[in-house]
């Protein structure tokens, strides 16, 4: 065993000499693998300190209970709980559009990582989690889908089962840029469902439902209603970005 470790160091070692770990966002020399080297790291917008319980947007102040964000009390959430990793902006914003259009396949580890910092208090014995997902067309389009990545990574952080096709996306829709919170919603109705095949899968236990970016939650709403119609007992909600309107 001894031998087989020193052998895999070893091997580490030279691949780290050939290929040396390079930061996510720049492409600096860092390090380690998964990373991001100091100056990224510091212009990466974190979500830290007190923050929205539903959706996780960032919140003025300091408080020890649980604060719910205008938009949320504005618009209940059919999820219990939500947490963001990153405010929708800036660095975050471009390795988001790198993971989701770019191939950047390795982004959803780290990624990951940092959706469990914010989502460990969330997870419930048994948990399930399912990702948002693609409509057919756009997956053969673009050949994977961003938040199944998360998911997947997601859960071996977090230690839970998870299940790639949980929820599927009954109609493709058009683009949602550019349309306001109403519009998001009305494009939205009806289009997630639980396949027959999953609902025993999910029946009876609690979900976190995992998407790349949460902007009115209008695509989380229907995921989550997916879920709760197949009995689910509890759904929340886990996004590796946060829009944030401007104040």
């Amino acid at each position: 065993m001894k031998a087989d470790n020193f052998w895999a160091a070893g091997m580490q070692t030279l691949v780290q000499l050939v290929y040396p770990p390079r930061c996510l966002s720049c492409g600096g020399l860092v390090e380690t693998d998964f990373g991001l080297c100091g100056t990224c790291w510091s212009d990466t917008p974190f979500i830290s300190g007190l923050s929205c319980d539903h959706c996780g947007t960032p919140l003025p102040g300091e408080s020890d209970a649980e604060e719910i964000c205008d938009d949320c009390l504005e618009t209940p959430r059919p999820w219990t709980k939500g947490r963001a990793a990153l405010v929708y902006e800036g660095r975050g914003r471009r390795m988001v559009l790198a993971l989701k259009h770019g191939d950047r396949h390795d982004i959803a580890k780290p990624a990951a990582k940092w959706m469990a910092r914010v989502s460990r208090d969330m997870v419930k014995p048994d948990m399930l989690v399912v990702p948002v997902p693609l409509h057919l067309h756009r997956l053969l389009s673009r050949r994977y889908n961003q938040s199944a990545l998360l998911a997947e990574e997601l859960a071996k952080e977090l230690g839970l089962d998870w299940c790639p096709d949980g929820i599927e996306r009954r109609h493709s829709t058009p683009s949602l840029n550019g349309k306001d919170q109403h519009e998001r919603f009305e494009t939205l109705q009806g289009t997630l469902r639980v396949p027959e095949w999953r609902t025993e899968l999910i029946a009876g236990r609690s979900v976190m439902i995992v998407d790349d970016v949460m902007t009115s939650g209008a695509t989380l709403t229907e995921a989550a209603h997916a879920c709760l119609a197949a009995g689910a007992t509890e759904v929340c909600v886990s996004v590796l970005a946060r829009v944030v309107k401007d104040a």
